[in-house]
């Protein structure tokens, strides 16, 4: 039998600042933990033939432990190490796992100790009656299961798309240990109209009969004091948590938002007990008058993307990138230069790692649940017995763990299904959220009129079975001015030809996708086919489908049909070989993070702050006519901005004729400019550009065009 790794354990408090007194210690367990593989729960493994990362997954076993490579199931893998406490006598002893999949069981010292059968929320565990007495080395079991032993009565992230749907341990492990009264659970609610916070203070109270609850409120990165003092509640005869509401002020507060992160620190103290929470003074919410959404009570347009994260976990050059911090910080900052600012977790939750880092650089997260089904009958097939009951069951933990990250936004309660189980569990569970936030169904119907819809306008599918009409592609899916569809009101049609009037976020659009070697995938084959059957390289397609992934955004984002604009997508899986895949990313070295060069070229101009539209979509115009182009400029900032527009047409990239005009866009306004264009005598091929200067950078948007 392998040695059990024997932690070495330090003891401190979550803030990283030693205790002198008996207050709470939180102990990591992550590391290196000694794995193995049975058929199923029988009797637990006496050798663990490898060892493997916590957090992580089950494919990263060394030796591996898995013969399979395309798909995990029927397997329990098992994870084993060892710990001794410094002070087992305390009150409160817990093992908290911030996530694992699927069906996650626990032994200690070979008892069961508890199970969640649940996959995307935290599972936490009163270890304290398994441990052995004193100083003596206890030894820990985790088991995870397979997504297709799971039942039908619980989420289990299905998703056509995927193929292998690892096993792990993916997000952080550790210990708990504390006295009473015990914090079980903090929400703070910020009120920025009246500068001061809400906190419920969820408390175990064990024997004590008041509950004094200390507070200080810091900044986060200075460590400066804002406020404290104490609150005293009476212990519940019903000996259930008690629940300390708190008002405490915040004078001269700052308020968090993209362009400035700021971030305070609470740390609530009991006798026996000390959290630190980390919360930001921001308000979201959605606005039905207008259709677009309010950020700290003024309009906010959305700019951003998609992470697929469970996708990404079956990306061969996947590796331990999820969980190395650094690379996932540059991964945000990749966003950012992308002029993207808000961020959809898509179909699936990532370690808790990346909201803190959302949190720290200023992005709005949707978070959806990895709910995805499709039509009716797929839910019955695939969650038949899932009631809305079992859902707010698991939609109330994936809120307490996320509530205090002022990048959530928005829930998401699923993604393109329907189906009314989600909607009456988001009924039974949005009181929860003191800030109440919008909540997003997918296509089922929005709950409230203070939640938003989401729209995935695919127009490019229809060419997986026809080809474009004589006017070209462009004039045929862009000369009309579309509400972006394929919503709610799409699949859940209102009576008398009525609209749902929440905001619209349009977080998926395109069906153009190539891998990041500039292979079509299994949805874009035909696509590539029947439009441009004359690109036969990868560069040539990786060109034409930035030049359109650029032309949609403008598009999409001009109109102000939409609150959020959200291109699908910033990470995920790219499987050009067998089994092939349905989407991509743009990154052509996943882990330098280096993105497509034509992709960062059009895509990004496309998604300026400042943004610049050439309202022009004819495949061929006539030789010697001429020509008014309109040039829509968008402004998404809160400051009037005065630039030069510059029209040119050009042929193999030498001007043949210019028109210049000064113009000014108003604070999230649209301006719409007329330049009269001369168009040549000389046929050919050519390009006609309009652009501006912002930020020092050139954003351009042009077409290609005949002249005949």
């Amino acid at each position: 039998m392998r040695k059990i790794t024997i932690i070495s354990v330090a003891i401190l408090l979550a803030s990283g600042c030693s205790s002198p007194d008996k207050s709470r210690q939180e102990i990591s367990l992550n590391g290196r933990w000694e794995i193995a593989r049975t058929s199923g729960i029988t009797i637990m493994p006496d050798d663990y033939p490898a060892m493997c990362q916590v957090p992580g997954l089950v494919d990263m076993a060394n030796p591996t432990v898995n013969s399979q490579d395309t798909v995990y199931e029927n397997s329990i893998y098992w994870y084993r190490r060892s710990f001794k406490l410094d002070d087992p006598a305390r009150d409160v002893i817990k093992l908290k796992i911030n996530k694992a999949r699927y069906h996650t069981r626990v032994y200690v010292n070979g008892r069961f100790a508890g199970e969640n059968i649940y996959s995307f929320t935290p599972s936490v565990f009163d270890i304290k009656p398994f441990l052995n007495p004193g100083h003596e080395e206890n030894i820990l079991v985790i088991a995870v299961g397979c997504k297709n032993n799971l039942p039908d009565t619980v989420t289990n992230g299905w998703d056509f798309e995927k193929i292998k749907y690892i096993p792990g341990i993916y997000d952080d492990v550790r210990l708990i240990v504390a006295d009473y009264p015990y914090i079980n659970n903090v929400q703070v609610a910020p009120d920025i109209i009246n500068r001061q916070i809400r906190v419920a203070v969820e408390i175990d109270p064990g024997d004590s009969r008041r509950i004094p609850v200390g507070f200080e409120v810091r900044e986060a990165a200075s460590g400066r004091r804002v406020t404290s003092g104490k609150y005293i509640e009476a212990k519940r005869t019903d000996g259930q948590a008690n629940i300390v509401n708190m008002l405490i002020p915040m004078d001269s507060c700052r308020l968090w938002s993209p362009d400035d992160p700021f971030l305070y620190d609470i740390e609530l103290k009991t006798s026996g007990d000390r959290k630190l929470t980390r919360f930001g003074m921001r308000s979201f919410m959605a606005s039905p008058d207008s259709g677009i959404f309010l950020l700290n009570g003024k309009p906010y347009y959305m700019r951003g993307t998609n992470v697929c994260i469970y996708r990404f976990f079956e990306d061969p050059d996947r590796g331990n990138l999820p969980w190395e911090s650094e690379w996932v910080t540059k991964l945000h900052a990749k966003f950012r230069d992308m002029h993207w600012t808000t961020i959809r977790y898509c179909i699936g939750f990532p370690p808790e790692r990346w909201y803190e880092i959302a949190d720290s650089l200023g992005f709005l997260i949707q978070d959806e649940y990895p709910l995805w089904t499709l039509g009716k009958d797929n839910y019955k097939k695939h969650l038949g017995n899932l009631n809305p009951q079992q859902l707010a069951a698991e939609y109330r933990e994936w809120m307490r763990e996320r509530w205090n990250h002022p990048c959530v936004v928005i829930w998401d309660a699923q993604n393109e299904s329907i189906t009314d189980v989600t909607g009456k569990a988001i009924e039974l569970v949005r009181h929860l959220d003191m800030t109440d936030r919008p909540w997003d169904n997918g296509w089922a119907p929005p709950v409230s009129p203070k939640d938003a819809i989401e729209s995935h306008p695919y127009l490019f599918s229809r060419y997986m079975n026809s080809k474009p009409g004589s006017d070209g592609y462009l004039k045929e899916l862009l000369a009309e001015v579309k509400i972006p569809g394929n919503d709610p009101n799409s699949h859940y049609p209102l009576p008398g030809g009525k609209r749902y009037d929440n905001p619209i976020i349009l977080n998926e659009y395109g069906w153009i996708w190539l891998n990041r070697n500039g292979t079509t995938t299994t949805l874009t084959d035909k696509v590539y086919e029947n439009l441009f059957p004359g690109v036969k390289t990868a560069s040539e397609r990786l060109d034409i489908y930035a030049k359109n992934l650029g032309i949609l955004t403008e598009y999409w984002r001009s109109y102000r049909k939409a609150a959020a604009v959200m291109h699908f997508c910033g990470l995920g899986y790219s499987r050009p070989g067998e089994p092939r895949g349905q989407t991509s990313d743009h990154f052509i070295d996943i882990r330098e993070l280096e993105y497509e060069p034509h992709f960062y070229k059009y895509v990004r101009s496309a998604f300026s702050p400042v943004g610049v539209m050439l309202e022009f979509w004819e495949k061929s115009v006539n030789a010697g006519s001429t020509e008014s182009f309109s040039v829509r400029l968008i402004n998404d900032t809160y400051t009037k901005y005065n630039c030069k527009l510059v029209l040119n047409l050009a042929r193999d990239g030498i001007s043949v004729s210019q028109k210049t005009e000064e113009v000014y866009i108003d604070p999230l306004g649209v301006r719409v400019v007329e330049l009269p264009l001369r168009i040549p005598a000389q046929a050919g091929r050519y390009t006609i550009e309009a652009g501006i200067t912002y930020d020092g950078e050139k954003i351009i948007s042009s077409r290609e065009f005949l002249i005949k």
